[in-house]
């Protein structure tokens, strides 16, 4: 898999993509999270691609105190090869090279796959409770 930056031409593939994978929800907007990301280390929300066909994706971030990612997504046609894999050692490698120290994601808990998968990685669950506002709602 070949992995580079998202570009404007990839957003209906990869808003698909996030459908197709159950990523998407009533109240987050793929398009506006796109735009949102391109405004901020754009280069950090990279694709992965199998015979010039996009098959995953994923955004990093880094705040300066702690590392995210979001949207980590492979095609269900294309799991279990260890591309997922592959996007979180070029995000880590990412991360690192810019001195962050820790990253962090969020799973929803009914998601045992993505559990299991993140666990094998050598994530743990933090001791910690993840706490959201909407400042802008119903986006």
């Amino acid at each position: 898999m070949n992995i580079r930056p998202f570009i404007k031409n990839d957003k209906e593939a990869v808003v698909s993509l996030w459908h197709c994978c159950g990523l998407v929800r009533s109240w987050n907007n793929p398009q506006l999270d796109i735009e949102r990301k391109l405004a901020v280390n754009p280069e950090w929300f990279v694709v992965g691609e199998v015979n010039q066909e996009i098959v995953a994706s994923a955004m990093f971030g880094y705040e300066g105190h702690r590392g995210w990612v979001n949207y980590l997504a492979v095609s269900t046609e294309h799991q279990r090869r260890g591309y997922a894999k592959q996007l979180m050692q070029f995000g880590e490698e990412l991360l690192l090279k810019a001195g962050c120290p820790k990253l962090n994601l969020q799973v929803r808990e009914t998601n045992a796959q993505a559990l299991g998968f993140y666990e094998a990685l050598g994530y743990k669950i933090d001791a910690s409770v993840s706490l959201g506002k909407r400042l802008i709602p119903d986006e």
